[in-house]
């Protein structure tokens, strides 16, 4: 289990924390739908009780094709997230993709993040230790979970123990990616928070041929089976209507259906949390629904009931 509790602005994010979401739209698509979304994000985060960390790339530098749009750039886009945070009181993060992004993005975001295309670029991962920040790696899609214990080496070296290990899929042949759920414990045996990705984990790189596709009705089970696995955070982008978006469409899900997937993974959660067995020598655990019962109690079968 994840050890090392790592905070992020006004976020703990480990062992024994709540279900922390880093959500948001795949890129920054205007200044001014992108905080537009953060409202709605954080009035949602409010009603249902849970932190979250808002998620949005300034410069989406793997897109497909070299036509896509990919951001505002630095930037306008540390701008608009910089805004975000100020008038949201929402931690914001973003990935960088360079070496040098990370000192301003380190300056604008409360976490940075690693894409899984570059988890194993050793310089960039030191450049955001180097900040002094919390850092998102996501692991590679060619990567095995144990492969990662390299990258909480790497963060060591240059003394940042604040590290959070994502799980975004593996290759699975051509245009496809398939989730193995060890991942999760195993990298959080690395005493690393481990957070699931919903969205790229459904998506197939260049499944249209100069863009990517998605599966984005498979979000939510994935989202459902990581939570009961464990993890410790999930990742979710998510757009008021995704099949406009400008990138990541068809695996965002629509802001609207995503207080219900949140409610259901918090049910799970709550049912799977270590029970609390009762010390006192009067109590007995009831063999045929497995809770505490006071010592001469009956079973509720038992009782007539109107």
């Amino acid at each position: 289990m994840s050890t090392n509790l790592v905070n992020i602005g006004n976020v703990a994010c480990g062992q024994g924390k709540p279900l922390v979401w880093i959500a948001g739209p795949c890129v920054i698509e205007s200044h001014d739908l992108t905080l537009w979304i953060a409202e709605q994000l954080a009035a949602m985060a409010g009603r249902l009780n849970v932190p979250l960390i808002f998620k949005a790339s300034f410069d989406k530098a793997n897109r497909t094709s070299g036509k896509s749009f990919r951001g505002p750039g630095l930037q306008e886009g540390l701008k608009t997230l910089e805004a975000v945070r100020q008038q949201t009181g929402l931690p914001v993060t973003t990935d960088i993709h360079e070496c040098w992004h990370a000192e301003p993005a380190g300056q604008a975001c409360d976490l940075l993040q690693i894409p899984a295309f570059l988890a194993r670029q050793t310089d960039l991962i030191q450049a955001a230790g180097r900040t002094g920040k919390p850092i998102n790696v996501k692991k590679g899609q060619f990567m095995a979970p144990w492969d990662m214990k390299n990258v909480v080496s790497k963060m060591a070296e240059v003394g940042n123990n604040q590290l959070v290990l994502t799980e975004r899929g593996s290759t699975f042949g051509y245009g496809q990616l398939v989730n193995d759920m060890r991942a999760i414990p195993m990298m959080q045996e690395f005493g690393c928070p481990v957070i699931f990705d919903a969205t790229h984990s459904v998506q197939k790189p260049a499944g249209k041929g100069d863009r990517s596709d998605g599966e984005r009705r498979m979000v939510p089970f994935l989202a459902k089976a990581a939570v009961a696995c464990g993890c410790d955070g999930v990742f979710i982008e998510t757009h008021p209507r995704p099949d406009e978006a400008l990138s990541d469409g068809p695996n965002m899900i629509a802001l609207t259906d995503l207080p219900a997937l949140i409610a259901c993974c918090l049910r799970l959660r709550e049912a799977l949390a270590e029970p609390v067995v009762a010390k006192s020598a009067n109590v007995r655990l009831d063999p045929a629904n497995a809770k505490p019962q006071a010592a001469g109690t009956h079973h509720p079968s038992s009782r007539c009931t109107s």
